[in-house]
């Protein structure tokens, strides 16, 4: 089969396409025959292997040769003990446990796959995965009067976060470069901010929910920009900061009458699931940039890291 596959941490440029043997499902594992993957930013640090987490198994080089998470596909083949599905099954789900979805096969654990809706076709399914479960869960506390401030808006996450936001009634105001404003306009952000040409956190009025989505100040900006009782949650950052917000934020926090910390996103179909019902029934729409072929993927990635994607980037492997 053809896979995107990488030995070291680096640029783009350090991926190359090769004909690679058809990885065999184990016990409890899925063949997935892959129609669609969508890039995350996890993939784009975990190609650069910044930040140190994005290291995590493979130190000194990549831990799975292959990236690509959110898979979207038919089921090829089922490993022992597998009950749920069978083959031919389409499915998708987010595989960042074993990764491997720019490639034509990708083997995945069993429970992290869902039967994909029949209304939403494989690119659009493939875009939910982890990008949902982070604004599903990002996003909890937004209510009628609540306002709200997405840092990093303007991408995947936040594709999914405003809307999600603004269907609960909250005030959204969304960060991000120049190029994405009217985007997050578009998604139904009441307020954009440029960050390179304002700080959010200094801000007249303070907000009740922050969702951080590229986290790189300092925790008492963070705490400054709370109004009391509020709470900030980062996903995402450099290592530095976000040892900073577990625990310089968590003490400060408590101190002021404000809760400042990490989003630790539960993974799973239970978790997207969700907005994957709201997007079938027309009520969060899905946001695809651009799709690419699989020999573009170093281009994909790299409009995903440099920060030009708006919403969700595909890559296809035919």
């Amino acid at each position: 089969m053809r896979a995107a596959i990488y030995d070291r941490y680096g640029s783009p440029g350090v991926l190359r396409i090769e004909e690679i043997p058809t990885p065999a499902p184990g016990a409890g594992q899925v063949l997935v025959k892959v129609a669609a993957t969508s890039i995350n930013l996890s993939d784009w640090e975990c190609l650069r292997g910044s930040p140190l987490y994005a290291r995590i198994g493979g130190l000194r080089g990549p831990a799975r040769r292959t990236l690509g998470s959110d898979i979207a596909g038919w089921v090829e083949r089922v490993g022992e003990g597998v009950t749920r599905f069978r083959h031919g099954d389409e499915v998708y789900g987010d595989n960042l446990a074993l990764k491997g979805g720019f490639a034509e096969f990708a083997v995945a654990p069993e429970k992290a796959l869902a039967h994909k809706p029949p209304e939403l076709t494989f690119a659009q399914a493939s875009t939910i995965p982890q990008a949902g479960a982070i604004a599903l869960q990002g996003t909890d506390g937004a209510a009628d009067g609540v306002r709200v401030l997405i840092n990093g808006g303007g991408g995947g996450t936040g594709s999914f976060a405003i809307p999600l936001a603004k269907r609960c009634g909250a005030h959204v105001t969304a960060v991000d470069n120049a190029s994405k404003l009217d985007f997050m306009r578009l998604l139904g952000a009441d307020a954009v901010i440029d960050y390179q040409s304002e700080d959010f956190t200094r801000s007249d009025e303070p907000y009740d929910l922050i969702l951080d989505l590229v986290a790189h100040r300092s925790v008492f900006a963070y705490r400054r920009a709370l109004a009391l009782g509020g709470r900030y949650r980062c996903v995402g950052g450099s290592v530095s900061t976000m040892l900073r917000v577990l625990t310089i934020g968590w003490i400060a926090g408590r101190l002021t009458r404000r809760r400042i910390g990490v989003l630790a996103v539960r993974e799973g179909p239970t978790r997207f699931g969700p907005l994957a019902d709201l997007c079938v029934a027309g009520d969060i729409g899905i946001h695809i940039d651009r799709t690419f072929a699989l020999e573009e993927l170093p281009l994909a990635l790299a409009h995903v890291g440099e920060g030009r994607a708006l919403g969700k980037v595909v890559v296809t492997p035919a």
